[in-house]
C-alpha cells in the first residue's frame, strides 16, 4: 500500500462511483478498479459494496477512509511545511551570541524583524563566549552566531563582518582618568594601570590588540582580572577593580559608576560585529536569517552615517 492507492481509494469513496472517480483522476476505469481490488486483497477485506448505481463503503471501507483522510492530510501538511522550509519561511534557527554582541542595538533589532517578517521561523537564542559559539556552529549545535572578533577560523565556517563600532575605555567613576570625560585617552596614560580583560580563549581579539598596542609603545600594564563574559567585565569596572576596553554599545552599563572615554588613536581597537555560519549549510530558514541580518545591518549603517 502507498499514498497513491489511498488517493485512489479516497477518490472512489468521495465520488461513490468508480467511473466518475476515474474521470476525476484522469485515468481509465479498468485500471482504477484493478487498483481498488488489489488494495482490498492486501487488506484482506472488501472496501466497497458494488451496485448498479455505484459503490458504497463497507465497515472496513469506512475505517480506512477515516485513517486515510488523516494520513493524506498529514502528508499534505508535511509537503507544505517542507516547501516553506525550502523557501526559508518555516523551521527553527539556533542562534548564539556573546554578551557584548547582544548589547548592540542591532541584535534585538534583527530578532524583532525576524519575528515580524517570518513568524513561522522559531528562533532559539543562547549566550556564550566567542570560542564556544564558534565551536557550536562548527559542530552543528548552532546554525549561526553573533560575536565580536573571531577567536579561531575552523574550515567550513564563514565569518561575515556586519558592523564596526568604536571601542571605549571603561573607567571607574572615582578613577583619575574619569575626570576629563570627553577628552580621548592616550595609550601612555594607561602605564601601570590595572586592566580587566575578557579571558583570551573566549574572546582574544579586542584585548589582545590592546595589549599589543601597549607593548608596541613600551607601556607596561597590570592584569587585574581575566573573566569569561563582558557583563562580568563591566561589573568589575563598576566595582573599581580596574579599567577595561569595551565596544561603544556597552556605554549605557552602570552609568553612575563608570565613565566611558574614547582612545586617542583607536587603530585596530575598533569592535566589529561578526556573523558566523557554516558555508555549506545556510539554506532554508538559516539562509533567510542570514539575508535578513545583512539587510538590517545595512539599514543600521545607513542610519548612523
Amino acid at each position: 500500500m502507498d499514498l497513491r492507492h489511498l488517493r485512489y481509494f479516497m477518490a472512489v469513496a468521495e465520488a461513490g462511483h468508480i467511473t466518475r472517480a476515474a474521470e476525476l483522476l484522469g485515468m481509465q476505469q479498468p485500471p482504477l478498479s484493478q487498483q481498488i481490488r488489489a488494495l482490498e486483497r492486501e487488506l484482506g477485506a472488501p472496501l466497497f459494496n458494488r451496485h448498479p448505481k455505484g459503490v458504497e463503503l463497507t465497515d472496513a471501507g469506512r475505517q480506512l477512509m477515516s485513517e486515510a483522510s488523516r494520513l493524506l492530510a498529514d502528508f499534505s501538511a508535511m509537503q507544505q511545511r517542507m516547501a516553506a522550509f525550502v523557501k526559508g519561511e518555516h523551521g527553527r534557527i539556533a542562534l548564539g551570541f556573546t554578551s557584548s554582541a547582544a548589547a548592540h542595538a542591532f541584535t534585538p533589532e534583527v530578532l524583532r524583524a525576524c519575528r515580524k517578517l517570518h513568524p513561522d521561523i522559531r528562533v532559539e537564542v543562547s549566550e556564550n563566549n566567542a570560542a564556544e559559539i564558534t565551536e557550536a556552529v562548527a559542530d552543528k549545535r548552532l546554525h549561526c552566531g553573533f560575536l565580536r572578533v573571531p577567536v579561531a577560523r575552523p574550515t567550513g565556517l564563514v565569518f561575515e563582518e556586519l558592523l564596526q563600532e568604536e571601542s571605549l575605555l571603561a573607567i571607574p567613576i572615582d578613577h583619575r582618568l574619569a575626570r576629563e570625560k570627553s577628552k580621548p585617552v592616550e595609550l601612555k596614560e594607561l602605564r601601570a594601570e590595572r586592566l580587566i580583560l575578557v579571558r583570551r580563549p573566549g574572546a582574544p581579539g579586542l584585548y589582545a590588540n590592546l595589549l599589543a598596542a601597549c607593548a608596541r609603545h613600551g607601556i607596561e600594564v597590570e592584569l587585574a582580572a581575566e573573566v569569561e563574559r563582558m557583563t562580568t567585565n563591566i561589573n568589575l569596572v563598576a566595582a573599581g577593580v580596574g579599567l577595561s576596553l569595551v565596544p561603544a554599545s556597552m556605554r549605557g552599563a552602570h552609568p553612575h559608576a563608570i565613565v566611558y572615554r574614547p582612545l586617542a588613536d583607536p587603530g585596530k581597537l575598533s569592535a566589529p560585529l561578526t556573523l558566523v555560519y557554516r558555508k555549506h549549510d545556510c539554506d532554508g530558514p538559516t539562509g533567510t536569517f542570514i539575508s535578513l541580518a545583512r539587510e538590517v545591518a545595512a539599514g543600521h549603517r545607513a542610519r548612523v552615517r
